[in-house]
């Protein structure tokens, strides 16, 4: 399949469903999985230190330095699988990455409030590539301004294998979220590609 546009004012997104292969995906989630050193980092929120409700890790070229909520990430050196599909990224979007921010969630319990991917380093319209390996979670997004026509939100499931690309000025007039869910579900690991800025 190919990216397809995803309806919504003010913004930039394009979804992939059919991204990866389901056997290619399943391998390389148990691959990432087991391989990946998963740190478990305290970030500052609204003032006060807590434990992020997921698992991360920070790979990229030498230099690719990211910081977000009190956060130093300094990047580890690309796996070969990781490698190969940044590549793969960079030819299905025709931008460049230097970067990947993974993130397991290891139930339905673990989640990623509202936020924008606005941070300096990644500049003012970033390019921010998704990939999700692993079970279905719900993606949201709303808008950063009462002023915005509708939708005034909107929801993507999305499943193993899928791509969803958010760029233009996405970061600038929208936040992203996935919120917990009380239905069992499987581990999902999500691989976010981007551009660091030097």
């Amino acid at each position: 399949m190919a990216l397809v546009p995803v309806q919504l004012p003010a913004a930039e997104l394009l979804f992939d469903p059919g991204f990866l292969g389901p056997q290619e995906a399943d391998a390389l989630l148990a691959e990432l999985t087991a391989t990946i050193p998963w740190r478990h980092e305290p970030i500052r929120l609204f003032g006060k230190e807590v434990l992020q409700p997921r698992l991360t890790a920070w790979y990229g070229d030498a230099g690719a330095t990211y910081r977000y909520s009190g956060l130093t990430l300094q990047p580890l050196p690309w796996l070969l699988a990781l490698h190969a599909l940044r590549q793969r990224l960079e030819a299905a979007t025709g931008s460049r990455f230097n970067s990947v921010l993974l993130n397991l969630y290891r139930t339905g319990q673990d989640s990623m409030g509202y936020h924008a991917d606005d941070e300096p380093e990644l500049g003012p319209t970033p390019v921010i590539a998704s990939v999700t390996l692993g079970a279905t979670r719900t993606f949201r997004l709303k808008p950063r301004s009462h002023l915005l026509p509708p939708p005034s939100a909107l929801s993507l499931s999305l499943t193993s294998g899928s791509l969803l690309v958010m760029r233009g000025l996405t970061q600038q007039n929208w936040l992203h979220a996935l919120p917990k869910t009380a239905r069992p579900v499987g581990p999902r690991l999500n691989l976010t590609f981007r551009y660091i800025r030097g």
